[in-house]
């Protein structure tokens, strides 16, 4: 004889499911943390570390120069000349204020890593002069 599939409420109620949830949420709560770099020591490359700013930098510098080719084609070309003195200032402000967010963020990044180094350091002095 066949023996009939439990229903989905029976599989969770049995103590074989309960345990495999629990570890599994443990894990997932660590892997999906802001702060992973904290729960791994492993040193990172310097394209791990930099490469979305480097990214947005280059966005913003590809559409900044879009958008001076634009402004420049509105006072060279008289066809559709309204279309380009709107599109063109748009870009132009759109990839610059890329370029800077990009270019702020680099330094806002090595201070972070800067941070980061002096950390053991402090958390060791802190555990030794509040753990008496």
């Amino acid at each position: 004889m066949e023996i009939a599939p439990k229903s989905p409420d029976e599989r969770e109620t049995s103590p074989q499911c309960k345990e495999l949830l629990s570890s599994t949420t443990g894990s997932t709560l660590c892997s999906s943390s802001r702060s992973e770099s904290v729960w791994t020591s492993a040193s990172r490359s310097k394209w791990d570390i930099y490469h979305k700013p480097v990214i947005v930098v280059s966005v913003g510098a590809a559409v900044f120069l879009f958008g001076t080719v634009i402004t420049s084609l509105s006072c060279i070309q008289i066809k559709n000349r309204k279309v380009y003195k709107m599109c063109g200032p748009a870009f132009l402000s759109l990839g610059l204020m890329l370029l800077v967010c990009g270019l702020v963020w680099i330094p806002i990044i090595r201070k972070k890593q800067k941070q980061r180094q002096k950390s053991p350091f402090l958390q060791s002095l802190k555990s030794f002069f509040f753990n008496r």
